[in-house]
């Protein structure tokens, strides 16, 4: 399936959402398309690091939305 995912940074204090990056794929399930974005979200070069995420399909149709454990990705880039 054709999904479309959303990296995007949240504002606390309103719940404002800045969206960061955007990315097409192709996905054999919603399972996959989870670890497609978290990938990307890991490698992709953004202006700041996504907290959240969204996945959606063809249609427009949000199929997954979750936070992005920023930490973790950050201790799982080797150091430079």
């Amino acid at each position: 399936m054709k999904i479309l995912i959303e990296f995007y940074r949240t504002r606390a204090a309103d719940d404002a959402h800045a969206v960061l990056g955007r990315e097409t794929a192709e996905a054999a399930d919603l399972d996959d398309a989870i670890e497609i974005a978290r990938l990307l979200a890991q490698t992709l070069n953004m202006p700041q690091r996504p907290d959240a995420m969204t996945i959606a399909d063809a249609n427009g149709a949000t199929l997954h939305s979750s936070i992005l454990a920023t930490e973790a990705i950050n201790e799982e880039r080797p150091a430079s």
